[in-house]
């Protein structure tokens, strides 16, 4: 038995052709055509009235990135979830976004969008966004408030609209407000009438005081329902949206 030589089977090559041969595809992000100014790691949260109470709701932790068209000159926001690579943001920075610190904190900041397309359909959103340090969270604030400089100048020269559509009918503000003085119907009928009329609506409208829904639910709710603050609970324990 020692001295039997032990049988090697080989194993041979076996190959079997593809049944349906798929052309290689290529991947495109959306991103081919811009320019990247900035990309920061960081923390996304929304603000989320809906709940009750109203919370602020962990939005992705990713990289934040500043994306300049090439052609267009237009500037937007856009961060994915790491892994996923789901949106978290993506909107054009606009010259009326103000970012303002987060409960005095300098790692943090918080703005408005009208038109925020992360789900893929436009929304309206208060968003914050925390940064691991203070440095980079002056980088990001001194690259938007550059970015709000560009998108004025483009705005203007191209009359793009705040959904960044081309909208040849759109003037500048002098533009529109001598054009709708001119067509008015009112200054055509009833002459300096219509002035003494706009001066009273003004009056009116000055008297208004202008309330903020978030901060009420501030007042009932505690930190949760206030839209100035994000509480860091934590990755275990925040909701994503």
């Amino acid at each position: 038995m020692a001295d039997e030589k032990e049988e090697v089977i080989d194993s041979p090559d076996i190959h079997f052709e593809p049944v349906v041969c798929l052309p290689q595809v290529e991947l495109k992000n959306m991103e081919e055509d811009e320019e990247e100014l900035l990309k920061l790691r960081a923390k996304l949260f929304r603000f989320d009235k809906e709940a009750e109470p109203a919370e602020w709701k962990e939005r992705g932790t990713g990289d934040v990135k500043l994306m300049k068209h090439k052609v267009t000159r237009m500037i937007r926001i856009i961060m994915r979830r790491d892994k996923t690579l789901k949106l978290c943001a993506n909107h054009y920075v606009m010259p009326y976004m103000d970012l303002k610190p987060n409960c005095g904190s300098d790692k943090a900041w918080v703005w408005t969008t009208t038109a925020d397309f992360a789900d893929e359909e436009k929304k309206t959103e208060l968003l914050a966004i925390r940064f691991a340090n203070a440095e980079n969270a002056q980088k990001f604030r001194e690259k938007f408030e550059e970015s709000k400089e560009i998108m004025e100048e483009v705005l203007k020269k191209e009359k793009i609209n705040e959904n960044g559509i081309r909208d040849e009918n759109k003037g500048t503000k002098d533009e529109l407000s001598n054009e709708a003085e001119s067509n008015s119907p009112q200054k055509n009928v009833e002459g300096d009438a219509s002035k003494d009329d706009s001066d009273k609506i003004s009056e009116k409208l000055g008297e208004l005081s202008v309330t903020d829904s978030g901060d009420k639910n501030a007042s009932s709710n505690g930190d949760k329902g206030s839209t100035d603050c994000v509480q860091n609970t934590g990755d275990s324990t925040t909701k994503e949206d």
